[in-house]
Parts: structure tokens; sequence; C-alpha cells
């Protein structure tokens, strides 16, 4: 899945940098271009909402947003490796309706119930401390917003995948769906939906 094990990052955020460069190339595909087509409608987002993309990376999922959100809605797109959000930059910091950011997921700058939904596309099993981020994910979306928790592989098939990735993400897996929804419930997330097949993996919730 990754093409860096002969580096040696000494962290995820290192890792990222260092892989920002050759990421479209590696990954963003005609076939995930197609998945995601079919996959973001499910996220039930209407024009006109504030959306904040977390793990962003080279923006992936940006435009499918900003298609959703319309003309008046608005997309604020975070990432922790700063190489990603500059190649962000390039490709869509024409966009009026779009805030590029270099953010840490658990320690997000901004204020209480800003946001209608947070997506978080391939970015779950990076995390440092999942908790921490999804209490930070629930502080700032608005009362009754959207949480999407999304992955072009199944939970397995990224376990898979990820034991042949560097030793700073090979380890790095979703939580089973009790744990994920026992997490959910924990910080305060409600009406959980989880869908766990082969090519895909999609988990709606609700701020409580």
């Amino acid at each position: 899945m990754f093409n860096s094990k002969d580096s040696k990052p000494q962290n995820r955020q290192d890792f990222f940098n260092e892989v920002a460069p050759t990421w479209d190339k590696t990954f963003y595909t005609v076939k995930l271009a197609n998945f995601l087509t079919e996959l973001v409608p499910k996220f039930n987002i209407t024009l006109g909402q504030t959306i904040l993309d977390v793990g962003t990376g080279t923006g992936v999922l940006i435009p499918f947003l900003l298609q959703a959100v319309g003309n008046n809605g608005h997309v604020t797109a975070v990432d922790f490796a700063e190489k990603m959000v500059e190649i962000c930059k390039t490709k869509y910091d024409q966009h009026p309706n779009l805030t590029l950011l270099v953010q840490q997921v658990e320690n997000l700058q901004f204020p209480e119930a800003t946001f209608d939904v947070v997506t978080c596309f391939g970015l779950f099993p990076h995390l440092d401390n999942k908790e921490l981020a999804l209490k930070q994910l629930n502080r700032v979306l608005k009362p009754g917003g959207k949480f999407v928790i999304a992955h072009a592989l199944s939970s397995q098939e990224i376990r898979n995948h990820h034991h042949n990735a560097p030793a700073v993400v090979a380890n790095d897996e979703l939580l089973s769906e009790s744990e994920m929804r026992c997490m959910l419930k924990k910080t305060d997330f409600i009406d959980i939906e989880i869908t766990d097949k082969p090519g895909c993996y999609l988990c709606l919730s609700i701020k409580a």
C-alpha cells in the first residue's frame, strides 16, 4: 500500500510528509474517483452546509465535498502533514469556499459547534489518540451534526495492507465494530451505522 519501506521516518507526521509528493500518483486512481463518486452521496451532505475534512491529505475528497455543499457552503480541510497541505493548496487554493490548514486532529483550533459535518476519509487508523480525536471532533460539531469515517478498503483489507507498510504505520488499524461503537458512544456520538465490506468501510454517527 505504501512505497517508503526503505526509509525510516521517526513518526507518522514525518512519514506522511515524506510520501506526500508521490501520494496522488500512487493512490488517486480512476477506481478511487469512481468509488468516491458513489460514496460521498451516502454522507447526505446538503447545500449550504459547513464541512470539516480531517486528514485531508492531498485533498482527494475536496472536490466531491465542494460539489455537495454548493456555492453557499464551505469546506475546511486540515492535515498535520505540512507537505500534504502544500500540495493540496496547489490543487484547490483558488476555491473561495475552501479553507486549507495545518492542524492536529487531537488539538483542533476551532470554536465549539462550528461544523455541520466532519468527514474522516482514510485517516482514522493513523490517529495517535483516537478517543481524544473523537472528543475534539464532537466538540467542533454542531448539535445533531454528522460524523463520517470512511475508507476505500474494509477493516480487514486495511489490516492486511498495513502489514507491508513501514514500521511507523504498520500497526495502524481500524477498531473492531464493537470497539468503534463503544468509543463513539463514550465520546457522545449516537445513531451509529457501520458498513464494513470488501472495498468499503463507512461509519456514520451523530453528535448527541
